[in-house]
């Protein structure tokens, strides 16, 4: 019961600032989808023994994650080896294989956010650019695993942005976006419009106006991560109110306030995403496993009052399409 009390408190004392920040009444969302971020691309496979690096363990992960309540996994591929990322088309394929096998169904959602990266020298010689980290490819091949293995959903990352490397950038043109959104279209895959600041939210419109992207739009606000948007409730509504109300979208902050957003995406009409990409920790000094922080969002959401999404009513409501990858 001290759990369900301090949940309650949260989910009130967010409502609270909620209608205090924003000065406009709540649109709680008591149907949401939960999205694990099983595995992402950052420096975190040395942190903890809980996140995936193989196939095999990436797909087992997204599928205990999948069993505790997540409707969709977002997946990344890492080198087996050492854990870097990779856009190795064919770990893609094995983790979407091992996912399609198990008896646990979830929808596959695959990142395209690889191939954008541009590591400059230092700040009085940033030419030539440092070979070491910078990985730009061209549009079909940032999508080549997409086109091989047709997952439901694929992120597209709808912006370029400054992270808190000091001299990396992740880069992606108007023209880039343009023709990554059109192919992903065309497959028949949903994108998924990743927007880390207003900027990128305002081009996303662009894109759903240029008929770039189709309905129904869905979008994932990633806040907290530097340097895009900070994850104060001012911001966050900021983006909440500027999205058009038939839009589709779900929230995420990382480190010590992913639960937190879990309530305020609820709140504000939103879905949630927890997981491995964006937070290690279940609690204080206790390392989290991605089923772990799913169920902790789930109890959270079901002491809110809400009832979760199936990855069937997921597909029904986005239109998503289950294919088996191509031969």
């Amino acid at each position: 019961m001290a759990g369900v009390s301090s949940i309650n408190v949260a989910a009130l004392w967010l409502c609270s600032l909620i209608i205090w920040k924003s000065y406009m009444p709540l649109n709680t969302n008591l149907s949401p989808f939960i999205t694990c971020a099983v595995t992402g691309s950052g420096g975190t496979q040395n942190r903890s023994n809980h996140v995936p690096r193989s196939p095999e363990q990436i797909a087992n992960s997204a599928i205990d994650a999948a069993k505790a309540g997540a409707a969709i996994v977002h997946c990344h591929v890492r080198e087996p080896e050492n854990g870097e990322p990779s856009r190795r088309p064919e770990l893609y394929r094995e983790v979407l294989d091992r996912i399609r096998d198990a008896q646990t169904d979830v929808v596959v959602n695959f990142t395209a956010g690889m191939g954008g990266d541009i590591v400059f020298g230092d700040p009085e010689n940033p030419l030539p650019l440092n070979a070491a980290g910078t990985d730009m490819v061209g549009a079909t091949e940032r999508l080549e695993h997409i086109a091989e293995c047709l997952p439901e959903i694929c992120t597209l990352d709808c912006g370029t942005m400054n992270f808190a490397e000091a001299d990396y950038v992740m880069t992606n043109t108007p023209g880039m976006l343009r023709a990554m959104g059109q192919m992903i279209t065309d497959l028949g895959v949903r994108p998924e419009i990743e927007v880390f600041e207003t900027g990128h939210l305002w081009f996303a419109k662009q894109l759903v106006s240029e008929g770039i992207i189709e309905d129904p739009v869905m979008i994932q606000m990633c806040m907290g991560i530097p340097w895009g948007a900070p994850d104060d409730l001012n911001t966050f509504m900021s983006m909440v109110n500027n999205t058009p109300e038939n839009w589709t979208f779900s929230a995420f902050s990382i480190g010590q306030h992913q639960m937190s957003y879990v309530a305020a995406a609820m709140l504000a009409g939103g879905n949630i995403r927890v997981g491995l990409e964006d937070n290690l920790w279940l609690s204080r000094g206790k390392l989290a496993t991605n089923a772990q922080l799913v169920e902790k969002a789930a109890t959270i959401a079901t002491n809110m009052g809400a009832t979760l999404m199936t990855p069937a009513e997921v597909r029904e409501k986005m239109q998503l399409v289950k294919r088996a990858p191509r031969g």
